[in-house]
């Protein structure tokens, strides 16, 4: 069950890096194009995308240290709840059903990851 938590989390850590990234340091008005964006501060938009790189650290760095390697699937929950945050924004504004399912997709994908790093500690 390692080996799998390891590639799950290696994966989503590289998607939520490579989103945090955009969201953080692409100029505000790249980010602006897309349109979730409409209604949030620039600063919101930041945050958010500090957190998925935040979240994205803390999916693989407590695995590959092996300290507090809870927090991996704390981690793992805050980017499942920022997902369906997300999910409920795709929806909110009629964006096209993709981006919702994307988004939902990512949130369960991060909610199954919580689940079995959680299993994981338990049974260890």
């Amino acid at each position: 069950m390692e080996i799998a938590i390891w590639i799950f989390s290696i994966a989503l850590a590289l998607f939520f890096a490579a989103a945090g990234f955009t969201k953080s340091f692409s100029p505000v008005a790249e980010v602006r194009k897309m349109p979730w964006t409409k209604g949030f501060k620039d600063s919101t938009i930041r945050l958010i995308g500090y957190s998925e790189i935040v979240g994205a650290v803390g999916l693989v760095a407590p695995l590959a240290t092996g300290i507090l390697v809870w927090l991996a699937a704390v981690a793992a929950a805050c980017l499942s709840i920022l997902m369906f945050g997300a999910t409920a924004t795709h929806v909110r504004i009629k964006d096209p059903v993709s981006a919702a399912v994307t988004s939902a997709v990512l949130a369960s994908a991060s909610l199954a990851l919580a689940i079995l790093s959680a299993i994981n500690q338990i049974i260890r």
